[in-house]
């Protein structure tokens, strides 16, 4: 038995380090954002003898029934990981692996809308294309009173309301909704839930002031982001926007090339960030000819801006193109690589850590914002209405 469970842990960690080598190579473009790793370990198994001596003396005194082989190899990666002392090299199980990766697809059941809370206290819809929202005949921007009859109170935070509007698909579950359309049209609907596969960008055009503004939310960085974002920016440039509002508020992050390539898009040609590794430093420089090099820039950040969208505002902040306004950003300046393992449980490591154009690490730091915003106690979007004031500034002063 303790051969055998020994073999069992150290197999699993030299297999771990043999498929975090293989999977190198196909997973560097799917870096995801988040310290500065070490070389990896050439150990072999036979170097962790106090791992067999251990495991032998329970064997023979432990009183009570021990965990199984496989719970206990998982505590020893998790043990030997926290060695490391890095809050973002970790392991995970093959059941979070798959919620994980469900989570990083964008899926769940729902209406499909995104809500916003204006500075006045209204709870707006915007439905996303061919969702059961938009289906259903909710208007961009109708005024949500009241979930299954109940009005919102007002202190309801953005994310109880999001929970409210989402549920288990299966025949007939769904949510009734009380809402004044554009036009002023009250009415309730009952719409059924549905699969709602959720954009990494989404888009409008501000046309209630006395100028238009483009609202740009980035919620997380994927591999269609850049072709989205570009969809996004061709549509509001078209409408003749006079500047571009960027939400990355409660973006958590993603992928690192594709990271690059929506700040690329706001920044002409120089370098943009710089990538430290192991074995030295990469500078990443950005294309000519952007589709939002020229007009003014407000950017949106919180305490859950982090990495990817930590590393777009800063690029931005730096090639003076434009603010930054909110609240301290979270201070995550490192990539981690995710490498799936046999049994389908993944491995974090972080492998590199990125500095802005102005060589400013942003680990454990963050960005401070030009513009502090103390967060709306009842919700209401107190930084967007303080980037519409700027913005209402700046175009007077023209």
């Amino acid at each position: 038995m303790t051969r055998n469970f020994t073999r069992s842990i150290l197999t699993g960690i030299v297999i771990g380090i043999g498929l975090a080598a293989v999977f190198t190579a196909g997973f560097v473009a799917r870096d995801y954002i988040g310290g500065v790793g070490g070389a990896a370990s050439a150990q072999s198994a036979e170097d962790y003898p106090l791992l067999r001596e251990v495991q032998g003396l329970l064997d023979r005194h432990f009183l009570r029934d021990q965990p199984s082989y496989e719970q206990r190899q998982y505590g020893a990666i998790r043990g030997m990981l926290s060695t490391l002392d890095d809050r973002f090299t970790f392991f995970i199980d093959p059941p979070v692996a798959a919620s994980e990766s469900d989570a990083l697809a964008g899926t769940y059941g729902g209406i499909g809308v995104q809500v916003t809370r204006r500075e006045n206290g209204d709870v707006l819809l915007f439905p996303f294309d061919d969702s059961p929202a938009q289906l259903a005949g909710i208007n961009e921007g109708a005024v949500l009173l009241a979930v299954n009859g109940t009005p919102l109170a007002a202190d309801l935070n953005q994310d109880n309301i999001d929970q409210l509007l989402r549920g288990e698909v299966r025949a007939g579950n769904g949510v009734e909704v009380t809402i004044t359309q554009v036009n002023g049209d009250t009415a309730s609907l009952f719409i059924e839930f549905d699969v709602i596969n959720v954009p990494s960008v989404v888009w409008r055009v501000l046309d209630d002031q006395p100028f238009v503004v483009g609202y740009l939310q980035v919620l997380s960085f994927t591999g269609r982001t850049p072709d989205e974002l570009t969809t996004a920016l061709t549509e509001l440039r078209a409408q003749n926007v006079a500047g571009v509002i960027l939400d990355l508020r409660d973006n958590r992050g993603g992928l690192l090339t594709e990271s690059i390539t929506v700040a690329d898009e706001f920044v002409d040609d120089g370098v943009l960030v710089y990538e430290v590794k192991v074995d030295g430093e990469r500078a990443f420089e950005g294309q000519a000819g952007g589709l939002m090099i020229d007009l003014p820039i407000v950017v949106l950040v919180n305490q859950n801006t982090a990495s990817g969208a930590e590393l777009v505002a800063g690029v931005i902040r730096d090639a003076e193109r434009g603010i930054l306004i909110g609240q301290t950003t979270y201070g995550k300046g490192t990539v981690q690589q995710i490498f799936p393992l046999s049994d389908r449980s993944s491995l974090h490591v972080t492998s590199a850590e990125w500095l802005t154009t102005a060589r400013t690490p942003l680990e454990r730091v963050g960005l401070t914002p030009d513009i502090a915003m103390i967060p709306d106690p009842d919700g209401r979007d107190v930084e967007l209405a303080e980037a519409l004031r700027y913005f209402e500034r700046q175009f007077e002063s023209q």
